[in-house]
């Protein structure tokens, strides 16, 4: 490793890079072919100390200004959000953006698309996720629960025809459709959250979007070489990720609380502390 002292405050994306594949040549850290990931292809993410490869294509420098809670949130979910919203979606000021699921990543993306300029349309089923969208600047939101399947309408009469850009942050067939449903003519539609196979088979509207050329992408986190404009933003105060935490926990509460999330998951982001125990 070279570049870096032991010491030095740092975080890495959650895509990490081997920084020598076709993709990683061309700038596609986030595709990397022979990418691994903590938690996913080796031991770590939530442990006191985590093994990295290839840390000179990966780590991200921490301003001292940033606190370790505010850059531990970045890795993930406010870094995938802000490539999803930024570099895949194109967000223009002036345009409407519709966000489908407010967890960590649709608030994140809320936050961000506000700060661009952009008019954002906020869609959950849980109250306390659509109020902390509203205090991250959604210019409305939609009770996808209270409206059932007319979601996608709901957000065209919202902004008068359908959002320029949409984003599924869930990740489900059904935010999914209506995701791409709730589309203006030339929109664009972005899928960050995941579709796994146990979810089924995600059914897109095919000939919607080809008649009224629709644009569908994927984002998949965001590489360590694109985190400087995101972390000037976060250093100028121009974005908050650090208001997104609302709950901080010791490490060996983090079982019960990664159980918990299907059955009642958490609104805002949730913080574990290495090092910390629920026990005295």
């Amino acid at each position: 490793m070279t570049g870096w002292r032991p010491g030095d405050r740092v975080t890495v994306p959650f895509v990490c890079a081997c920084g020598s594949c076709a993709d990683c040549a061309a700038g596609d850290q986030q595709v990397c072919a022979r990418q691994t990931q903590p938690g996913f292809t080796h031991w770590g993410s939530f442990a006191d100390y985590v093994a990295l490869e290839h840390a000179d294509v990966n780590l991200v420098a921490v301003p001292e200004e940033l606190s370790y809670a505010t850059a531990a949130g970045l890795g993930c979910r406010f870094a995938t959000a802000f490539r999803a919203v930024v570099a895949q979606g194109r967000v223009a000021p002036g345009e409407w953006v519709a966000v489908h699921g407010c967890g960590g990543v649709g608030l994140s993306a809320v936050m961000i698309a506000a700060a661009a300029g952009a008019r954002v349309v906020a869609v959950d089923t849980a109250p306390e996720a659509l109020a902390l969208a509203r205090g991250f600047g959604a210019a409305h939101t939609v009770d996808a629960g209270a409206v059932g399947g007319a979601t996608a309408a709901a957000v065209r009469e919202l902004t008068g025809g359908g959002a320029h850009l949409s984003l599924d942050a869930l990740g489900s067939p059904v935010t999914a459709a209506a995701s791409v449903a709730g589309l203006r003519r030339r929109g664009r539609h972005v899928q960050v959250g995941l579709l796994p196979t146990a979810a089924g088979e995600t059914i897109l509207p095919m000939e919607r979007i080809i008649g009224w050329e629709l644009e569908v992408l994927g984002s998949h986190g965001m590489a360590a070489h694109a985190y400087p404009p995101m972390m000037e933003l976060v250093r100028a105060g121009a974005l908050r990720p650090d208001l997104l935490v609302t709950s901080t926990i010791p490490l060996d509460a983090a079982p019960a609380a990664l159980a918990a999330m299907g059955s009642a998951p958490g609104r805002g982001v949730t913080i574990i502390r290495p090092g910390a125990s629920a026990v005295s």
